[in-house]
């Protein structure tokens, strides 16, 4: 086989990868190609080397959110879409980013008898003060600081909005904490029963669609949520929101008090700007329960 015909082949099958183009034409000096079998074998090993193809552009579901006005509806345009330029055509589009922080609550009385006595320990207070804090230093000008109904979130939101003054506090069942997707690697310490999650999964990406989505069109102003809710509802927002497969939600560790920024941009696009950020807090008030 001539030299040119193994580059070409080396370059088809590994994308135009340079290591292995250098080892196409050191093969070929050697002869290594003159056998077809032996060709073959080469191949095959570079195929089983190469690393799985990142998605291509098409891959990513611009409406994901069911919020993309140019998209079809039962194989029709939205009639709020007029013809391209008319002012219903622009007026149906978002031109808003929505900034959202997801906080988990800080560390709870875990021996607590039910929900409402498993309240913030003394250093879970702490944690949610430095939580206030941070938010506080960002600077931003924050619309809305929303919350799970369970007593550990409600008492988190409480103490981080002492450094929010003016932001409105709302509370939301959806948001409570539960088994979301049975998770891939399963673990052992963890099994709950299978009504749980059909239970859970169906309010928690209730919750995810209701509050992790683009702009409405009639936002003229980027916007800066806060939402404290739950490790597992937050792991599944994290995936769900960037196409990842939500079994992975468990894949992920996030302390007490931690922010998670995601940005939802006009288009569609969605950017993990912060997963777990707890780097404000000194080492010693670190945890994970």
């Amino acid at each position: 086989m001539s030299f040119r015909r193994a580059l070409s082949l080396a370059c088809g099958v590994a994308g135009g990868s340079a290591v292995l183009v250098c080892a196409a034409v050191a093969a070929d000096k050697h002869g290594y190609f003159a056998d077809g079998c032996r060709l073959r074998d080469a191949l095959a090993a570079v195929r089983a080397a190469q690393p799985p193809a990142w998605p291509a552009a098409n891959g990513w579901d611009y409406n994901w959110d069911k919020r993309d006005p140019s998209s079809p509806v039962n194989g029709k345009r939205k009639e709020s879409v007029g013809e391209n330029g008319s002012p219903d055509a622009d007026n149906s589009k978002p031109k808003a980013t929505r900034h959202i922080f997801l906080i988990r609550h800080s560390q709870y009385n875990l021996k607590g008898d039910g929900d409402k006595e498993r309240i913030l320990t003394a250093l879970g207070r702490e944690q949610a003060e430095y939580t206030g804090q941070r938010l506080a230093a960002l600077g931003l000008k924050y619309d809305v600081l929303i919350h799970s109904s369970m007593t550990r979130a409600t008492e988190t939101a409480s103490i981080i909005s002492k450094y929010l003054p003016g932001v409105e506090l709302v509370s939301c069942d959806l948001l409570r904490e539960g088994a979301p997707i049975e998770p891939v690697p399963p673990v052992t310490h963890w099994k709950p029963e299978a009504a749980q999650y059909h239970e859970d999964g169906a309010r928690i990406e209730a919750a995810f669609r209701r509050y992790i989505h683009r702009a409405d069109p009639k936002q003229k102003e980027d916007s800066y949520e806060i939402i404290v809710c739950h490790a597992n509802v937050i792991r599944y927002f994290v995936c769900r929101a960037l196409q990842f497969p939500p079994e992975g939600w468990l894949r992920m560790g996030l302390n007490n008090g931690s922010i998670t920024w995601l940005t939802v941009r006009p288009s569609g696009r969605v950017a993990l700007r912060a997963l777990g950020d707890s780097g404000f807090m000194p080492p010693d008030k670190l945890t994970r329960t």
